[in-house]
């Protein structure tokens, strides 16, 4: 693959990563206005269903009988595996409500070691030195980037709990998302996963929200979210994974965590200490370390 593809693919990466980063930043906005958790979830799923639905038609009339149409068995799989999609939406959007977006984005990286322990269980085997090593160090920088050494710093532990749910979630979601119906087309995928990710929003919804909808919330933040976390992210990063491949891609998309800290600390006057910038460049580093291939010299 020539560098010029690299190049691209690492752009493309890179604009997903910072689209997902500054969700949470919007996501507490919408809470400072007074929208509840329902409210922001089921706008963002039924504009970014639309939104990807229209993706689906372009698509067909652009390539007409060469897209692979979906079987009942994948659609079912996909809506299964999306589940998890919805869950990771709601966690993480109720963990932002008690606990500052910076410690959220932290807690939210745990995915690190926990795809580390899930892969041991389905594969059986240990991991080896040098996921040991990133989980190590992915420890050691959450214990920073969240402050706790601090004696006055207090974290509601709902936001603690919910955030710690929603890196399991998304740990699932990430190991379900490119090993389900990998043969039809990314906009069908995502298509499929989002319808899967609704029927928990709207169940949660359904059984949370005691007071009248309100229905402002499309115009004021819906399109937003589901623009910088249901559209846009998805399609950037199935287009730029293939051309710098799973390892580049993985550090590439760590730039996730840098700007949901920069825009918390810019757009909610969020406080962000300079051990708690230590512990994210560690949890980085971790990312980097898994995920670079470690030549052996014979």
């Amino acid at each position: 693959m020539s560098q010029k593809n690299v190049l691209r693919g690492v752009f493309l990466v890179a604009l997903g990563a910072t689209s997902y980063g500054m969700l949470a930043t919007f996501v507490k906005m919408a809470y400072n206005e007074g929208f509840t958790t329902a409210e922001v979830t089921t706008s963002q799923f039924i504009l970014g269903i639309i939104g990807v639905l229209l993706i689906n038609a372009f698509q067909k009339v652009k390539h007409k009988e060469n897209v692979v149409k979906a079987k009942t068995k994948n659609i079912f799989s996909l809506m299964l595996a999306g589940t998890s999609l919805g869950m990771t939406s709601l966690f993480y959007y109720l963990a932002v409500k008690y606990i500052p977006v910076s410690i959220g984005i932290v807690l939210l990286m745990q995915t690190v070691w926990m795809g580390v322990l899930l892969e041991m269980i389905l594969e059986r085997k240990l991991p080896s030195r040098q996921k040991i090593i990133a989980v190590i160090i992915v420890f050691m920088g959450t214990v920073l980037a969240t402050n706790i050494l601090k004696n006055d710093i207090i974290l509601d532990w709902r936001g603690i709990g919910w955030g710690i749910l929603a890196a399991a979630s998304f740990t699932t979601t990430m190991f379900t998302a490119n090993r389900v119906a990998v043969e039809i087309s990314s906009a069908q995928r995502s298509l499929y996963m989002l319808l899967g990710g609704a029927v928990i929003v709207f169940s949660f919804a359904l059984a949370t929200q005691n007071m009248p909808f309100n229905f402002s919330i499309f115009l004021k933040w819906g399109i937003v979210l589901s623009l910088f976390g249901t559209i846009i992210p998805p399609m950037l990063m199935n287009a730029g994974f293939p051309l710098t491949g799973i390892g580049l891609g993985s550090i590439v998309s760590a730039l996730e965590l840098p700007v949901s800290v920069m825009m918390a600390f810019v757009l909610l006057n969020e406080e962000v200490v300079f051990l708690q910038w230590i512990g994210i460049v560690l949890i980085i580093l971790a990312i980097v370390i898994m995920n670079i291939n470690v030549k052996k010299n014979n």
